[in-house]
């Protein structure tokens, strides 16, 4: 099988895994005080929002090729399904 089968596939599983690299390095950064830990029980939403907002730049651009062939993946998919919905409207009228 081509790679490009599984591109959306890869580029999920790109995006989580730099999620969770970001979440461990505020964890870490929080664990040894360099930046600051919320305040009471927030501490865990503190953190995964500040690893989302540090993912979300990195993976616009660490993952550009993989985003690029995921939407090569989904536009081919959807010009099959044009393809494929207008053969069946042309058999539609053609029993007609």
């Amino acid at each position: 099988m081509s790679s490009h089968n599984f591109a959306t596939l890869r580029y999920t599983a790109l995006r989580i895994g730099l999620f969770v690299v970001s979440f461990a390095v505020v964890w870490g950064l929080a664990y040894v005080h360099i930046i600051p830990l919320a305040v009471g029980a927030s501490n865990t939403v503190w953190l995964l929002l500040l690893a989302i907002v540090i993912s979300a730049p990195l993976s616009f651009v660490l993952l550009r090729k993989q985003r690029d062939a995921m939407s090569e993946q989904i536009v081919a998919k959807v010009d099959r399904q044009r393809e494929r919905l207008a053969a069946h409207a042309g058999q539609e009228d053609g029993v007609q």
